[in-house]
């Protein structure tokens, strides 16, 4: 049985999911997050050691994460993570939802509820009747394949009847990282938000470098003085951790929110779409410039390395 936790966290409170993490490895460590607020467990082991069932597990989850954290999650639970995840979206808030038959609880929802389906493919699907999972499942294969493609077709064809072959891999590499600024008070200053931009992309740039992967677009979340928030994502021009070119992005974004006076509480900023370093291109320039600042950061990581994050940072983080 597959547990699919969604935690209501604030958009500012990613930094949280680790320690969340921990708590669901106390009882399995067969555990997958998906930033920003959600986790997959495999929890059949759990089950036959404590005698526990799905809902009753969810239970203990549900109030630690209360107690310990001051958060409240949403629990889906099915036989593979495809009908987890689809339970945890339509559970209600402090509840679980556990999929006992999958048939039952597939065939009549919309073919756009269905995990993996965007919205190209349910309009294609729909334009020819196939609006219900119950009618995907029905499809003749061939027809789907006519439809789809023959991979996305054969693939749909098993989702639509409950089949998901993916599994649980723990400790697998996030898709994610964030880092987040919070302001003594209310800052209305736009330097000041730059300036943690600035660090911000600092450190996930450090991170990234250090754990040998790249992002290929940065999310700004900006927090107000009453608790609401605007989010805004752009990609980068190529996947990479250079720090110099996270800021640019970074900056751009917050100019587009186009604030001003505004009363800033938080700014926080998420590199997506990690990737091993190994793999990415980065397309040469005859500008020395940029080559040079690549040489820089590479000896102040090493310095950070060997004497601590603040050994070297800009000059007017300095100040």
């Amino acid at each position: 049985m597959i547990l699919c936790v969604r935690f209501r966290l604030e958009p500012m409170d990613e930094a949280v999911l680790p320690r969340l993490v921990g708590l669901l490895g106390e009882f399995t460590p067969v555990v997958e997050a998906a930033p920003p607020d959600t986790l997959l467990a495999d929890v059949r082991g759990a089950l036959r050691y404590f005698g526990w069932s799905s809902a009753e597990l969810a239970s203990v989850v549900r109030v630690r994460a209360l107690a310990l954290y001051g958060v409240d999650c949403v629990i889906g639970a099915g036989p593979n993570p495809m009908l987890a995840r689809m339970a945890a979206r339509e559970a209600r808030p402090g509840a679980t939802l556990v999929v006992e038959d999958p048939a039952a609880f597939l065939r009549d929802r919309p073919v756009a509820a269905l995990d993996g389906v965007g919205r190209a493919t349910a309009r294609t699907l729909c334009a020819y009747g196939l609006d219900s999972i119950g009618r995907v499942a029905d499809a003749p294969l061939a027809v789907l394949q006519r439809l789809v493609g023959a991979k996305t077709g054969r693939e749909l064809a098993e989702r639509a009847r409950g089949i998901d072959r993916t599994a649980v891999v723990p400790n697998a590499l996030s898709r994610s990282m964030a880092a987040e600024r919070s302001f003594p008070q209310d800052e209305l200053d736009h330097s000041a938000h730059r300036r943690a931009l600035l660090a911000l992309a600092g450190e996930l740039g450090a991170r990234m470098r250090t754990e040998k992967q790249v992002c290929r677009s940065l999310t700004v979340t900006v927090r107000y003085a009453d608790r609401s928030t605007t989010t805004r994502t752009r990609t980068l021009p190529e996947p990479t951790a250079h720090s110099a070119a996270l800021t640019a992005l970074a900056y751009a974004i917050h100019d587009s929110f186009g604030l001003q006076r505004a009363r800033v509480r938080g700014i926080a900023l998420r590199a997506e779409g990690l990737a091993p370093a190994e793999g990415a291109a980065h397309q040469l320039t005859f500008d020395p410039t940029d080559e040079k600042a690549r040489r820089l950061e590479a000896v102040a990581d090493r310095a950070r390395e060997k004497f601590g994050p603040g050994a070297i940072v800009p000059g007017s983080l300095a100040a």
